[in-house]
Formats: structure tokens, C-alpha cells, sequence
């Protein structure tokens, strides 16, 4: 099991810049040592470039690669729906509207084949800046489908946006719309379902199923597999998301607070892992979760920092069935005001303005 690990490397980075004295730059003779470090890399470097040509060659003409977009109303199990097919629990799950922020793969691979599960939040009419910019990671599913994938369960089956609807008739890619949460709905309720969706969207292709218990996932993942296009892995075959360990953890955070807390706690928090230090048979992690409030800090630590210690403790076994190993977890919680509406704190936790 593989994630991106592109952004935990800061932490042992040093500066190699030549010695510099009033702005004059300073050359040393290479020493035998350094000849020979150089030499080294450069083996390394050569075998490297052997082993990827290798899996180049290996990968059959016939190898079919391509994005599977997920679009869809809060709370309809999208993020159940893209665990399910990967197979692995990358995205968190609450009963919480608006639980994913981000735009999140989760990769399938088989010799064959590479699907790429992309998760995005639920469909909304933004309220505020944090939620225009998780409206921007939704737009761009339209922009990189292989197959457009949307989910709706019984009695909501409009989707929460202008013009979201005309842009997924529009669209080249193939439609495919699942009906989830089948088992809370009478037979004429899915039957009615289905007949609406078939006569709005006469081009879609309509599955009914239940992510929660796994009812009909694999047909759609029949389905979605026969409809990629021939094309090379976009990502190593052993990479199962695009995201970093330290997103893992801050998200995994997360959804213990979004678990446990109401109201305005869960949408005001957002967690930033401050340091990510891999140690013999350890993971030694320090992270930050920001509110909005003093009056929301003093909640979510609780009474004698029983909350904080719930959210801790449950957080840290989870990442350690992720990890499959002992972690250490540190937490503490600051005061950024207003996150939600500052461009320049958004920019900071990552979310992106086109």
C-alpha cells in the first residue's frame, strides 16, 4: 500500500549551497570522497532508468488507464461509493454533509488495468469562501473525465448547483448515474427513481445499488473498468492515491472531530500536521487543529482535555491500521479567525482559486 510521499520529505532537508563570504561565492576542490558519492549516484540513477524502462515494456498494448469522476449532492454516500471500488478507506465518512473538502483518487490497479476514483465534495450553493473553493475541486471533474459518475439517492435527485446539470448533459464523457442507498427504499420509490433519471438524462446509463452494504458495487465496477480507454498508468502501480501521508493523517483528525462534535464545531475546524518524523518502528506526528473562536477551542478541548484525548486516542488507532505501525500524536488546538473567509489562510491549508 502506497501514498503519494512528496510532501513529507522537508523535514530532513538540508542546504548544499556552496559556502558564500560578502556575497562572493566560495569553490573547493572535489575530494576523492565526493568523486566517489557522485559516482555512486549516478549507478543508482542509471539503475533507477533500467527498472522504469523494464515496467514500461512490461505494460501490455491492451493496458486500459483512465478517470472516473464522482460528482453528487452532500451525504450521498460518494465518498462510501469511492472506498467501496478502491477497496481501501481514503476518503472519511461521516453522517455530516460536507464532509470531503478536497478533491481526492483513489486508485484501482490490476495488470491490466488503472482506475483512477475521484472523490469530490458534495454539490452546493457556496455560503462562504472555504465553500467556493471546494466548488472549484467539483467544476474540474469535467475537465479530466474518462467517465462521469454521478450518485443520487431516492427524493434527491437534482443536483444543488446552477447550471451543474446542463454542464454533465454537455459533457463528452460517458454518463453513468448510480441510485445508492437502495436498501432504505421501497421498490416503487427505486422504480420511480429510475424512471425520472432515464427520461432527464436518456443517454446515462442507471445502476441502482447500496455502497454502505456493497449490494451491486462490483457490477459497477465491471461497468466502469469496460468503459476506460486504452492508455498507460497515470500513476506507479503500486500507488493507491494522490495524497500525502500527511493528508491522510490531518483528514483521519478530522473526521473524529466531525464525529463527535455539532453545530458550527466540525465546518470551523481544519487540521495542519506540523511534522511527520519516521522513526525505528515509529511514527512520531505533531498536528494542529485551527478554529475560528476561542469559545470553539475551549469545546473541543473539553472538560480537563477529555475531548481533545478522545479525538487523539481514536485518530491514532485508525493510523495505525493505516500504517501498520505504532504512532505517537500530538495534538493542539489554535485560534485562526475567520479562516472560512481568508484567501490567505485557504491558500495555506491548500484549497485553490482558478
Amino acid at each position: 500500500m502506497q501514498v503519494d510521499q512528496s510532501s513529507t520529505s522537508g523535514d530532513n532537508t538540508r542546504n548544499s549551497d556552496a559556502e558564500r563570504s560578502n556575497g562572493t561565492e566560495s569553490h573547493q576542490p572535489e575530494s576523492p570522497q565526493q568523486t566517489s558519492d557522485e559516482a555512486q549516484a549516478d549507478v543508482r540513477e542509471n539503475e533507477l532508468n533500467a527498472l522504469l524502462a523494464q515496467d514500461r515494456e512490461e505494460i501490455s498494448p491492451n493496458h486500459k488507464a483512465g478517470f472516473v469522476n464522482i460528482i453528487g449532492n452532500p451525504n450521498v454516500g460518494k465518498s462510501t461509493l469511492t472506498n467501496a471500488l478502491v477497496g481501501a478507506k481514503l476518503s472519511i465518512i461521516t453522517p455530516k454533509a460536507q464532509t470531503t473538502r478536497h478533491r481526492i483518487f483513489g486508485i484501482v490497479n490490476e495488470p491490466d488495468f488503472q482506475m483512477i476514483i475521484s472523490d469530490t465534495p458534495g454539490v452546493m450553493d457556496p455560503q462562504y469562501k472555504l465553500q467556493d473553493h471546494m466548488m472549484d475541486f467539483v467544476w474540474e471533474v469535467f475537465e479530466d473525465a474518462d467517465v462521469l459518475l454521478c450518485v443520487v439517492e431516492g427524493g434527491a435527485t437534482k443536483l444543488k448547483a446552477q447550471g451543474m446539470e446542463e454542464k454533465m448533459q454537455a459533457a463528452e464523457a460517458p454518463l453513468v448515474i448510480v441510485v445508492n442507498k437502495i436498501d432504505q427504499m421501497e421498490q416503487s420509490q427505486l422504480e420511480a427513481v429510475v424512471a425520472e433519471l432515464s427520461e432527464a438524462y436518456p443517454r446515462a446509463e442507471i445502476y441502482p445499488l447500496s455502497a454502505l452494504n456493497s449490494f451491486g458495487v462490483d457490477e459497477l465496477k465491471r461497468v466502469l473498468i469496460e468503459k476506460l480507454p486504452l492508455s498507460p498508468p497515470y500513476f506507479d502501480k503500486t500507488q493507491i492515491t494522490d495524497k500525502s501521508e500527511r493528508f491522510i493523517v490531518e483528514e483521519k483528525i478530522r473526521e473524529k472531530i466531525l464525529n463527535h462534535y455539532k453545530k458550527e464545531i466540525p465546518y470551523a475546524v481544519e487540521v495542519v500536521v506540523q511534522s511527520f518524523k519516521e522513526e525505528p518502528n515509529l511514527l512520531r506526528i505533531h498536528a494542529e487543529i485551527h478554529v475560528e473562536r476561542d469559545s470553539q477551542k475551549g469545546i473541543l478541548i473539553g472538560h480537563k482535555g477529555a475531548g481533545l484525548k478522545r479525538v487523539g486516542s481514536e485518530a491514532r488507532r485508525d493510523l495505525e491500521r493505516f500504517f501498520d505501525r505504532k504512532i505517537h500524536l500530538e495534538l493542539f488546538v489554535k485560534v485562526q479567525h475567520n479562516w472560512r473567509n481568508s484567501d490567505v489562510w485557504l491558500k495555506r491549508y491548500g484549497y485553490k482559486r482558478k
